[in-house]
Formats: C-alpha cells, sequence, structure tokens
C-alpha cells in the first residue's frame, strides 16, 4: 500500500469542497490529486481555492488517470449509481455522499461493482463520526438506558430548495435529501432496520413549486417501526430560515438520550430587549469535525483493509426507507418495505 494515496473529489458544491479541504490539510497518508466538475469555471476556482492544478470536466476521465487511488462522489444523486459503478470498475476505492442512489435495484448495483472490484465503499453519513452523536451511540451500547423503545430524529434546514429538487422524481425529495441522516439514525442507534413507515407531507414554504410539482413537499413526517420492534420517527423541513436545526431522542427502558447542538456559542444574552443566543446557521459549521473524521475513517480503512463502518448495506436500507416514504405520501397509508 502507498504511503501517500491520491484522492480526487467528484463535485465541487458545498460538501465537495469539505471532503477536498480536508484532503489538503486534516487527513494524514493523503493528497489531494484533482477535482471533477463539468462547468470549468467551476473547477477552476475550486482548484484556485484549494491549491492545486489538476482537474476533470468529465469523472470518466479522471477515472482513466491511473495515479487516483480513490474518488470522494459528491455529485447530485441521479448520477451516484454510474459513477460509483464506473469508479468500482476501474479499481477506485469510493466514499459516496448520501443519499446513497434513487433506489434499492441502484444501490445493489453499487455494492455488487465494488465487491467485484475489489474496492472500499463507504457511505457519507457524517453524524456517526460526529462527537456527540458518537457519545451517544456509546451509551446506549454500555446499557446505560436499558433497552432502546423510541428513536427521534429531526433535521430542519434553512435555505430553500434548490429548483432541481422540486422533482421528486429527481430528487426523492426533502426524504433524501434532508431526512437520510435521521433515517440512518434510527437504523444505528436502535441496531435494526426500518419495516414499515407511515408518512404525511406537505409544501408550505415553496409557492413557486406548486404549480409545476404539485407532488413537492418540503416538510414532512414519518412514523416508523423496525424489525425489532423498536419505534421511529423522522421529521424534516426544509426553508424554515431560523438556523440549521438537527436534534435526536433516545427513548430506553431505563431512561432517554438528548443528541444535538442547535446553539451557535454557548452563550446566552438577556436584556431588556429579550433573551439572544445565537443559532447554528449551517450544517457546514455543525459538523465540520464530523466530516475530517469521517474522510480520515475513509483512508484509514483503504490502507489497514478495514470495513467501513457505515456500508453500502446502510445506504441501500436508508434509500429503501425514502422511497417507501414518497409512496406513503402519495397513498396515504402505511407503507412495508
Amino acid at each position: 500500500m502507498k504511503d501517500v494515496l491520491n484522492v480526487c473529489v467528484i463535485g465541487s458544491g458545498r460538501a465537495g469542497m469539505i471532503h477536498a479541504g480536508n484532503f489538503i490539510g486534516s487527513v494524514s497518508g493523503v493528497r489531494l490529486y484533482a477535482m471533477v466538475d463539468p462547468v470549468e469555471d467551476t473547477a477552476q476556482a475550486a482548484c484556485r481555492e484549494l491549491g492545486i492544478d489538476k482537474y476533470f470536466l468529465d469523472y470518466r476521465d479522471a477515472l482513466k488517470d491511473e495515479a487516483i487511488d480513490a474518488v470522494v462522489v459528491v455529485a447530485p444523486t441521479v448520477f451516484h449509481k454510474e459513477i460509483v459503478v464506473a469508479a468500482a470498475e476501474a479499481g477506485k476505492h469510493i466514499l459516496c455522499e448520501k443519499p446513497m442512489a434513487m433506489n434499492k435495484n441502484e444501490c445493489s448495483e453499487m455494492i455488487d461493482a465494488a465487491k467485484k472490484g475489489g474496492v472500499k465503499l463507504q457511505l457519507a453519513f457524517m453524524r456517526r463520526f460526529d462527537e456527540s452523536f458518537m457519545h451517544a451511540k456509546e451509551r446506549i451500547d454500555a446499557g446505560e438506558i436499558g433497552d432502546v423503545v423510541l428513536v427521534k430524529s429531526l433535521t430542519h434546514g434553512p435555505s430553500i430548495p434548490k429548483p432541481w429538487m422540486y422533482d421528486i422524481s429527481k430528487s426523492n425529495g426533502p426524504l433524501a435529501e434532508v431526512s437520510s441522516h435521521d433515517i440512518d439514525a434510527l437504523h444505528w442507534y436502535s441496531g435494526s432496520y426500518v419495516e414499515e413507515v407511515y408518512a404525511v407531507a406537505g409544501n408550505y414554504r415553496c409557492p413557486d413549486a406548486k404549480d409545476e410539482y404539485p407532488d413537492f413537499y418540503d416538510n414532512v413526517i414519518m412514523n416508523c417501526r423496525l424489525k425489532s420492534g423498536t419505534q421511529g420517527f423522522v421529521e424534516g423541513a426544509q426553508g424554515v430560515l431560523y438556523g440549521y436545526d438537527s436534534r435526536v431522542e433516545i427513548l430506553g427502558t431505563k431512561g432517554i438520550i438528548h443528541v444535538g447542538k442547535n446553539q451557535n456559542f454557548s452563550v446566552l444574552t438577556c436584556t431588556q430587549n429579550g433573551i439572544n443566543t445565537p443559532f447554528v446557521k449551517s450544517w457546514q459549521n455543525l459538523f465540520i469535525d464530523a466530516y475530517r473524521r469521517e474522510d480520515a475513517h475513509f483512508i484509514e480503512c483503504i490502507k489497514e483493509d478495514k470495513i467501513p463502518m457505515v456500508t453500502g448495506l446502510d445506504g441501500l436500507e436508508a434509500v429503501k426507507v425514502v422511497n417507501a416514504g414518497n409512496l406513503s405520501i402519495i397513498k396515504k397509508h402505511p407503507v412495508k418495505l
């Protein structure tokens, strides 16, 4: 195994730049070799910011470069399957951002391709690498709250969805884009996978989408029954404006655990005008250390031939829940996976 691995990041958006930044200083034993973006101006701007020279406009050209050992896939979800399968066939190790793909068949193809290619496939559920979320998992595994009875997880995003997200057939909707991490939290903290869901959703903040995309929703709640008998609840929202909000509650037979921080600083200001505390503005601020640990784990798994903590199966199971939840919204009744 090489002392220093060459990594190429496919996608120069917000998450792509976070991963890329980690590989130029925060993670040892790795070098950011190149970026990929179909828009040349964007690719060039990313390279200038990161201090590298090499970029590709087509991921297929990057995969032909034998110097590249691994790729991070941060393209839109609809392209994940084709990129991951091609990368596996090219012998590149893969860290794939969530959501894994559009449906379970695509996920299965990705898993099979990685096995056949003999490469690592890690899913980017970065909350599993967040210090607070990891501490909660340790407390659960230590038996401090007894058996897990209920996991409730919510994510509220401040920004209005991008126009391409309005088409559920291309984005899989907020259940995928916003709530994938919450679904994974249910799986991770309960030690079981979802068996049945009932979801209710509506569009409350995106009037521009209502005429052309009547099925689009920016707010969703979903009840879940897991195979173990544990109960689950997921709440997702986009365009809330007030800040980025991510919290989990795990109820056991002997206690409860609350996870999540929404205050940007541990400062509370009280004046005659009221009480104020700065709220977290973005997931980019809240989970920056989790991204670094996630990227470091990916490189460690390649070098030490370890199974990633978050596998293709975890990604597949989350996608199955997303698909079932979207069907439940349309059918207005529970859906078994």
